[in-house]
């Protein structure tokens, strides 16, 4: 079950974001200044092949895989970065979010599972 980081980190002139997170997801959420949701992602399967998608209001979208800047030869590790990856399993991704997000907040959790049900590449 997903559970908010109550010490996420607020940069001075950059909106107010929660973060929510489980062994499976996290969930950064940035809100406006009169409380409206602005944007999120929601990186899911971390631990296996990590992928992240993005949502930005008024419903732009964008779905991308994690690369973790590993298995470079010879080389250092690199910082992960987001690299283009349009496989995005809605239904799976909806219903394990369903399951994980029960102690979240209703309108959280109603822009999040809108927005998986909703997406279009």
């Amino acid at each position: 079950m997903m559970k908010e980081l109550t010490n996420t980190k607020q940069n001075p002139g950059e909106l107010f974001r929660r973060w929510f997170h489980d062994d499976y997801f996290d969930l950064i959420v940035w809100f406006n200044p009169d409380g409206s949701t602005h944007s999120f992602q929601l990186c899911y399967d971390k631990k296996r092949y990590e992928r992240v998608l993005s949502w930005r209001s008024p419903g732009t979208y964008s779905h991308n895989r994690i690369d973790d800047g590993e298995g470079r030869p010879f080389r250092h590790k690199s910082a992960p970065i987001a690299v283009a990856d349009g496989m995005f399993n809605a239904a799976e991704v909806a219903e394990k979010f369903m399951n994980a997000s029960a102690a979240l907040p209703e309108n959280v959790t109603s822009l999040v599972w809108d927005a998986i049900r909703q997406y279009q590449p």
